[in-house]
């Protein structure tokens, strides 16, 4: 029995199956949809089908078109803080603050006391300066944006000695020299790849120079025979010469980490304490909020950011401004942080709880896929593709065996709530770092669809 010949658009639309798609698309993309099926067909030479075949087609075209592309996902990688997968996960009340804030107007730049226009600034600066021992406070839309800003304002046109070995590359071929370069600044190296000492930067000041710059190591490390100046001294080498000292901690933590087992990664407190006129680290890596730069330090010299036109075409929305307000105030109770700030309470989950959370959903997914070898490895979790990358911390995963590894992992990245795990030594890697007990049905839910 031949197919019918193609309908025309008119007809499609009255046929009563369509207002299925009108009612949960809308006329206009449904309509688009279904003449550009039909042109497609007619362009193929396909000139028959069925109503109900042409409809399908454009139910799926309406569905992927509609569908959202950016979906939560299990973090199985085995890095907490990934760059490619948002970075730091926020707190429940600092996600509904920027709800709420996109959801109405605000008080974003409107002084409730005075009836006046006020400073968006405002939301945060007290609390970061209360957090860091800072003078002043800014913030703008990343850590990238902060050092462009700083530079820009205040050392534009002139020379910036920094040591060679701290001229970092981040994520998407990202460079300090090309940073420095778009802020107008002129960067003078230091030292050596692996050596830098106090001399090279006194050597380094001429007319031309505008300030010294410190560059955290915050995603790699230089071990072996090395030197480096620390930032007290720096700072005394930049004072005496009358210039200021920047500092980019990049990842940025506001505490330390060591008192709960972390790595210690130097803090913008320490960093002004020891004498950096300005500081520069990031809001959305191990601080655990949404992505911000934070930019503190002394008076004069934030007052000058702040002047910079730049700054309006760099600064932050009230939603990411509400999220933050939300998470800095947790450090004001640090005994609570890693009951409240889930990135910290993913890096310092405990191995046991891991190890549970592996097998348990070990004997899951060995029940969906009876004809794979599945087993539970200890193995490390990173902290961050970007934040202290070389430090690891003991987990636990489930490692899914067999061939077709690839395609396994396609399979995992199409469930409604993909999965992202990492394939290694011939294996499928999950690590249960990330996933915490409140997810695992979650989780298992999914697995069905994949047998």
């Amino acid at each position: 029995m031949m197919a019918s010949p193609l309908p025309s658009l008119d007809s499609l639309l009255r046929t009563p199956s369509v207002a299925v798609l009108l009612a949960r698309f809308g006329r206009a993309a449904t309509t688009e949809t279904l003449r550009h099926v039909l042109a497609d067909r007619r362009a193929g030479q396909r000139f028959h089908a069925p109503d109900e075949e042409i409809l399908d087609q454009a139910a799926d075209i309406l569905a992927a078109l509609f569908e959202r592309s950016q979906k939560p996902v299990f973090n199985l990688t085995g890095t907490v803080l990934h760059t490619n997968l948002g970075r730091s996960p926020m707190p429940r009340e600092a996600a509904e603050a920027a709800a709420e804030a996109m959801r109405s107007a605000t008080s974003l730049e409107f002084d409730l006391g005075t009836g006046k226009r006020g400073e968006r600034d405002n939301h945060i600066a007290p609390l970061l300066c209360r957090l860091t021992g800072a003078e002043a406070a800014t913030v703008v839309n990343n850590n990238a944006a902060a050092v462009m800003l700083v530079l820009n304002t205040l050392a534009l046109g002139k020379r910036v000695p920094v040591s060679r070995g701290e001229l970092i590359e981040i994520g998407g071929a990202f460079r300090v020299p090309d940073i420095m370069s778009r802020a107008g600044a002129i960067l003078h190296e230091v030292g050596t790849t692996n050596r830098t000492h106090p001399r090279d930067y006194v050597q380094a000041i001429g007319p031309e120079t505008a300030a010294l710059m410190r560059v955290h190591q915050a995603n790699y490390a230089i071990t072996g025979f090395t030197a480096s100046v620390p930032t007290d001294t720096l700072a005394r080498i930049a004072h005496d010469a009358n210039l200021l000292l920047i500092e980019d901690l990049g990842s940025g933590s506001l505490i330390d980490l060591a008192r709960w087992g972390l790595p210690h990664e130097p803090t913008p407190t320490e960093a002004l304490a020891a004498g950096a006129d300005v500081v520069t680290f990031s809001g959305d890596k191990l601080l655990g909020g949404p992505q911000a730069g934070l930019i503190v330090g002394n008076k004069a010299a934030i007052a000058q950011i702040n002047a910079n036109p730049l700054k309006r075409a760099l600064r932050l929305d009230k939603g990411r401004l509400a999220a933050l307000e939300v998470v800095l105030r947790l450090y004001l109770d640090p005994d609570r942080l890693v009951e409240k700030l889930p990135a910290l309470r993913l890096l310092t989950r405990v191995e046991a709880d891991i190890v549970a959370t592996a097998e348990r959903m070990a004997a899951v997914i060995k029940r969906a896929w009876p004809n794979r070898p599945v087993s539970v490895e200890f193995c490390r979790s990173q902290i961050g593709s970007g934040a202290m990358p070389v430090d690891l911390l003991p987990s636990a995963a489930v490692a899914i065996g067999g061939g077709a590894l690839e395609s396994l992992a396609a399979a995992l990245r199409a469930l409604p709530r993909p999965v992202i795990g990492r394939i290694a030594q011939d294996r499928m890697w999950l690590d249960c770092r990330c996933l915490e007990p409140a997810e695992e049905a979650a989780f298992e839910a999914q697995l069905p669809q994949l047998v």
